[in-house]
């Protein structure tokens, strides 16, 4: 069954770097990540290799940085909630 997204999701494009970064803490060391697609209420990463993420950290592209929460994983693909 699928079921409807809630916002449509879309591809970076244009000169927008897909590069991303996850922070972990003000003392931790960030781990760089690639964006697949993003909406208002989520986005989709791909990790470079396998780590173990908390459920809730910071993501920042760009200028942005958004508070996010692990919805889902697929191999090196995470979903996330903002």
């Amino acid at each position: 069954m699928q079921y409807k997204r809630l916002f449509e999701r879309i591809r970076p494009a244009g000169r927008v770097s897909s590069a991303a970064r996850i922070v972990l803490g003000p003392k931790l060391p960030v781990i760089e990540c690639i964006l697949i697609d993003y909406s208002a209420g989520g986005a989709c990463i791909q990790m470079e290799k396998h780590r173990d993420l908390p459920n809730r950290f910071e993501l920042l592209y760009g200028t942005s940085q958004k508070r996010c929460r692990i919805v889902w994983k697929r191999g090196l693909r995470v979903g996330l909630s903002f």
